[in-house]
């Protein structure tokens, strides 16, 4: 199933689940947000692709865009002086890149595939275990400090596929990590890199007692657009 969906690119990987803050300030982003409000774009949606660490943000650069991205839907806007917005959206449904449209409106156009979770290839009955497991490693990655003192468990009656997430969202990762969590489609596979990747950063931290730079995070705080 295709769709055509505007596109934004960022030095960062969103997550489905996840909120997405923004600010925009360039001309064609300013015209996105309106075309969204007004609803000329369908479902105040457009998709979100990373870019590739080590590349300029950009719409000439659309070699550096990942493959895989994630839609949002526009929550809220505040106007600002000078025709710029502070916007939040929410992370919806992962797709791939089939064809980038330049021509089509002031911003980039895409048409998408959606990307499903697939059928997973472990055995489901590994699944209470592997929540489980994934569960404790988020709790010592939490142990380190890095988030204070203050520990929230996620919720008990997340699935794999959401709870995946959700940890990933509470972690600070690369964005090369981010996307490969983004990009793989068997929820148990998700569920298991995702409890990898807590592990090596509680350790990375506990050893080093250094923080690594939250890319992520801060690309979410403000558009490179």
């Amino acid at each position: 199933m295709t769709e055509t969906l505007p596109l934004f690119p960022l030095s960062t990987v969103l997550l489905p689940g996840a909120d997405l803050p923004l600010h925009i300030f360039e001309a064609r982003y300013r015209q996105l947000v309106l075309d969204l409000v007004e609803e000329v774009v369908p479902d105040r949606r457009f998709g979100v692709v990373g870019i590739r660490q080590g590349w300029e943000v950009g719409d000439d650069n659309v070699d550096s865009m990942y493959d895989v991205g994630c839609s949002a839907r526009l929550r809220q806007v505040q106007q600002l002086p000078q025709g710029r917005y502070d916007i939040t959206a929410d992370g919806g449904h992962r797709f791939r890149l089939l064809q980038i449209d330049r021509e089509a409106a002031p911003y980039l156009m895409a048409r998408v595939e959606w990307l499903p979770d697939s059928e997973p290839a472990e055995d489901p009955r590994l699944t209470g275990r592997l929540d489980a497991a994934a569960r404790a490693a988020h709790e010592r990655y939490h142990g380190t400090g890095l988030r204070g003192d203050r520990y929230d468990a996620p919720a008990t009656d997340l699935d794999p596929a959401d709870l995946s997430y959700a940890l990933a969202e509470d972690c600070v990762l690369s964005t090369d990590d981010r996307q490969e969590l983004l990009a793989e489609t068997d929820p148990l596979a998700r569920l298991r890199l995702v409890r990898r990747l807590l592990v090596r950063e509680a350790e990375f931290l506990r050893e080093l007692r250094a923080v690594p730079a939250p890319l992520a995070e801060f690309a979410e705080q403000t558009s490179v657009n």
